[in-house]
């Protein structure tokens, strides 16, 4: 038998993690415990068989692992409704932008395993890119964190100096990666394809290419190089875009959310 599972948070991203522990089977509905404040937008879960409840310490209270999937202003008042039903034995990990380990324990003030990770909506079908860290937590405790992690994608470990940044890359990269394949869609109209067609043409080239770098470890000028030929219209195109700053205003887009992170 599992771990029983509570997340503190029934928002979008509660939801997909919910979702994806179940369809990849790391849990049973019957472990896992959803929280929010109007349930009846869970309804979807319910039917899934997982518990939903709007008692914060009543899920924490039967659970072994918290994840806590809260807005920050949130997290201090969330932490204290069910701070007194914590123990050495559980462990947190909260998916929540911003909050830091130390603010955590400050607010709970209990040796105990914390973790931040940073994963994106795609761990809704298992494909995640997940970032985590740690304190007070077992080798034991990081591997069953990274074993529920890599059930639902990929997961690397990073120093939680690097959490805002991995924010920027990995979760808010998933909202870079969709404007780029609307674009390309909008482009494939233009030249002629039905938006349906174009939209699975689009989608499935850029999984096929992140394949590509994933699978092979690759760079992607050297993906880039097999398929420019001189005086061919994919360097045609690819000098087009970078005349007009493509590139550059993806970096400067990536460096203004982490300003704006790293301000608020």
């Amino acid at each position: 038998m599992g771990k029983r599972i509570a997340i503190i948070g029934g928002g979008n991203l509660g939801t997909a993690i919910a979702e994806g522990l179940l369809k990849s089977k790391f849990s049973k509905a019957s472990e896992l415990t959803v929280t929010k404040r109007n349930v009846t937008t869970l309804k979807s879960l319910k039917e899934k068989g997982i518990n939903i409840t709007d008692n914060n310490a009543a899920a924490a209270k039967k659970s072994e692992v918290i994840i806590l999937a809260v807005k920050p202003f949130q997290v201090s008042d969330v932490l204290n409704s069910f701070k007194k039903e914590l123990t050495g034995a559980k462990l947190i990990i909260s998916v929540v932008t911003g909050v830091t380990i130390s603010e955590m324990d400050g607010i709970i003030k209990k040796n105990m395993p914390l973790f931040r990770a940073m994963p994106n909506t795609a761990i809704a079908i298992q494909e995640s890119m997940t970032c985590i860290c740690s304190q007070h937590a077992s080798t034991t405790d990081i591997k069953y964190v990274h074993d529920l992690f890599n059930t639902l994608g990929k997961v690397v470990t990073i120093d939680e100096k690097l959490m805002e940044a991995a924010t920027i890359l990995g979760a808010c990269g998933t909202a870079y990666a969709m404007r780029y394949i609307r674009a390309n869609i909008q482009g494939g109209i233009e030249i002629g394809f039905d938006a349906t067609t174009a939209s699975l043409i689009a989608a499935q080239t850029v999984k096929g290419a992140a394949e590509l770098l994933l699978q092979k470890g690759s760079h992607p000028e050297q993906e880039i190089d097999k398929v420019t030929t001189p005086k061919g219209c994919t360097i045609a195109g690819l000098n087009e875009m970078e005349h007009q700053g493509f590139s550059s205003s993806l970096i400067r887009g990536i460096v203004a959310s982490y300003k704006k992170i790293a301000k608020d």
